[in-house]
């Protein structure tokens, strides 16, 4: 009996921030690996997501949103973006029924460019098309195919899964034959210590307004797996001692709702009870030194 070639790849999915990229990776890989709140960036390093089959591997790759950079963060997370240009196989590039062509042609001739320029299929999933009435997605749709140069444009709903059995199979067909990159059990290429410090963070993006989520960087100094039980030591810094005092709220009662709802989230990731220790710390301007960034792992 003929074996069919084994199949793998890098899927790598680009686009502007809240165009809902990580609610589609963690559909298309069926586990929750990338950060999703309705705030925009929330997405600040290059995750994967690893999906196995008995004949292929994708290994989908989520970036932070597509910005102009302020901050050396952001140009940190800009990299993240450059380099998922250069290795992929295949390019999903995801818009939403809100976004204009014209403005990206306009505003950000750069990207425009680049995904002219692209060796690799694009696919353009046009996203939350739930949204929207059938006459506006079909109008959108054209305006797409006449200014990207993408194999195809699908328009899907992420959050619903609308479409997103489609986009699977033509990822499917465009793979490249190749043995897998990474052994077959792994659904991801981050540690443990990762998932936990992204879902703390996340509980800060959901728990407070303005500026703290994202002056607000969380680093696990401790993670020790006994038996029955993960402790967990995690510091939050933030730049100034207004926004700690807003994080820690009164008698610490913000702090608690945020480590509470993160050590319920933990549990459930790893399967297992979980004790979570949280403490804050100002340093001032860390957005903006390059030593501080490559010590939280933006390089």
């Amino acid at each position: 009996m003929h074996n069919k070639p084994h199949k793998a790849g890098f899927v790598n999915i680009i686009g502007k921030p809240n165009v809902g990229k990580s609610t589609l990776m963690n559909k298309l890989v069926n586990e929750k690996v990338a950060i999703i709140t309705s705030k925009a960036q929330t997405t600040r390093h290059r995750i994967m997501g690893i999906l196995n089959g008995e004949d292929f591997q994708i290994v989908y790759s989520d970036t932070p949103g597509i910005i102009k950079p302020k901050y050396e963060l952001h140009r940190s997370m800009m990299r993240f973006v450059n380099r998922s240009f250069d290795d992929a196989d295949i390019i999903l590039f995801v818009t939403d029924i809100y976004e204009n062509p014209l403005q990206i042609q306009q505003e950000d001739k750069k990207l425009a460019a680049k995904l002219e320029q692209l060796k690799v299929p694009l696919f353009l999933l046009l996203n939350k098309v739930d949204l929207a009435k059938e006459d506006d997605v079909l109008e959108k749709i054209g305006l797409w195919k006449d200014s990207v140069n993408a194999r195809d444009v699908i328009p899907i709903s992420a959050l619903h899964g609308f479409n997103t059995d489609k986009v699977f199979e033509l990822i499917l067909e465009n793979l490249p034959s190749h043995p897998p990159f990474y052994p077959k059990d792994e659904i991801t290429d981050k540690p443990e210590r990762f998932f936990a410090s992204e879902i703390i963070r996340e509980k800060i993006f959901l728990n407070y307004k303005k500026e703290v989520p994202y002056s607000s960087e969380v680093v696990i100094t401790d993670f020790k797996e006994k038996k029955d039980i993960i402790y967990i030591r995690a510091e939050i810094f933030v730049e100034r001692k207004s926004q700690k005092g807003i994080l820690i709220g009164k008698q610490g009662a913000a702090l608690k709702k945020v480590g509470m709802a993160a050590r319920k989230d933990i549990e459930l990731f790893f399967g297992k009870k979980v004790f979570l220790e949280q403490f804050v710390k100002i340093e001032p301007n860390w957005r903006s030194k390059v030593g501080l960034l490559g010590k939280f792992g933006y390089k």
